[in-house]
């Protein structure tokens, strides 16, 4: 709660100033690109002498960017005195870490692309250097996460953070998982369950997104639009509640924590979940050859066929725009999320490329939670929220997972949801 109230004040005291004037910022998109563009065309000197740099990546990580490390120190042997540090830190409290202490961050840090905006805002960024090399190096999307009108300021080096649908083939069938009706049936008929993280904002956006009801950030950067309380349209509001406890309720389904589907599938107790690719060496070992992914299902909502959306991202490289050492800083960052490194990544960390080259590889598309990934992202939107967002979905979540026990009127019920996501506050 501390940590997201935090997040929100720097939100509001840095982004409403640099977004606050997105029209104009538009009006002159094409100039301000190409200033950025000639600021950093790649032109500064790199020093002699000693180069100290720190790195801050996921604890996992470090034995693999290590290597990339050690293969940079040897390209660019002779031309200074190399001294790179790794150190530990989350992905998810870079954003925090950052604008807490900018002068004092790493030199380049890992991040995922919903944090992108604040660190601008919060001047942390120096935008890609070589603007044009990365972005045709990478996929689009990639590309247009690690952007802010038209200009790069991070290096994409992963293309997988989403999420679709893991599932057992002992039981089900390539047809079954088509449909959230079907998956549920052959779950209660084996006494089994389909897992999901019901009460997380990340995963409960998939019953709305291809509602034709609407979500989005608001354009200060802090706040959300959402009309998921709709009482107009072949979908309505009330229509996603039910659909919501109807599975909620049924025999085949469990609400739980990510942590607690990977206990499920080591113990037979799950035949299905609804996850990430970062749970698929569990699923693989605990299914073997029976281990299978692909996109998310339909579900049954209002007497339609509702296909399931998802949130994606991707992960990235910023380099602090304080760096001592800018010029190597920027040098180091798009090694370590090159095509050969981002191949390397894959083959010891099962991390999905944003190379262009990298990700169509047979290798990658062979490996099922990536392709499944892939093909969920058709039907996903990056996750750009506010953060009174989150609280919101997760008092909501659980009253439906509960079974409503208060018997709450639907409509006041998702009249409450909205108003929390829309709130100026974190409440």
């Amino acid at each position: 709660m501390k940590k997201k109230l935090l997040v929100a004040i720097l939100s509001v005291s840095l982004l409403t100033t640099v977004l606050a004037g997105c029209g104009n910022m538009n009006a002159n998109n094409q100039t301000d690109t190409e200033a950025a563009n000639v600021e950093n065309d790649g032109s500064e000197q790199l020093e002699s002498g000693k180069v100290a740099l720190r790195i801050w990546v996921e604890e996992a990580n470090i034995n693999n960017l290590q290597k990339m490390i050690d293969s940079f120190e040897q390209k660019y042997a002779g031309q200074a005195d190399f001294e790179i540090t790794i150190e530990v830190s989350g992905d998810a409290d870079t954003r925090t870490n950052v604008l807490g202490d900018i002068h004092n961050a790493a030199d380049i840090f890992s991040m995922p692309d919903d944090q992108l905006y604040s660190l601008i805002a919060g001047g942390a960024l120096s935008p890609v250097e070589n603007q044009s090399e990365v972005k045709a190096a990478n996929l689009t999307d990639a590309v247009d996460a690690a952007s802010y009108n038209g200009t790069l300021y991070a290096y994409p080096y992963s293309a997988d953070n989403g999420y679709f649908l893991y599932y057992n083939n002992e039981y089900l069938s390539d047809s079954d998982v088509q449909t959230m009706d079907r998956i549920l049936e052959v779950a209660a008929e084996n006494e089994k369950k389909l897992s999901m993280e019901f009460n997380s904002g990340w995963y409960l956006y998939s019953f709305y997104g291809n509602t034709g009801l609407e979500f989005h950030i608001n354009d200060d950067g802090v706040t959300n639009y959402c009309n998921w309380n709709s009482e107009e349209g072949s979908i309505k509001g009330v229509d996603v509640a039910q659909a919501l406890l109807d599975i909620a309720m049924h025999p085949g389904f469990v609400a739980q924590s990510d942590g607690s589907f990977v206990e499920g599938i080591q113990d037979d107790t799950c035949i299905a979940g609804i996850s990430g690719v970062w749970n698929a060496v569990a699923v693989q070992e605990a299914w073997g050859d029976n281990y299978r992914a692909c996109k998310l299902p339909t579900y049954t909502c209002n007497g339609q066929q509702i296909q399931m959306a998802s949130f994606k991202g991707y992960k990235m490289f910023g380099v602090n725009a304080y760096s001592e050492h800018l010029a190597w800083a920027h040098k180091l960052a798009d090694w370590i999320t090159n095509e050969e490194n981002q191949i390397l990544r894959f083959e010891e960390r099962s991390t999905g490329p944003s190379n262009v080259v990298a990700a169509a590889s047979d290798a990658v598309e062979k490996v099922p939670a990536i392709a499944a990934v892939i093909e969920q992202s058709q039907y996903g939107v990056l996750q750009r929220v506010g953060n009174s967002y989150w609280n919101a979905c997760t008092s909501f979540a659980d009253t439906i997972a509960a079974g409503n026990p208060d018997n709450m009127p639907l409509q006041d019920l998702v009249d409450r949801l909205v108003n929390g996501i829309t709130a100026s506050v974190v409440q």
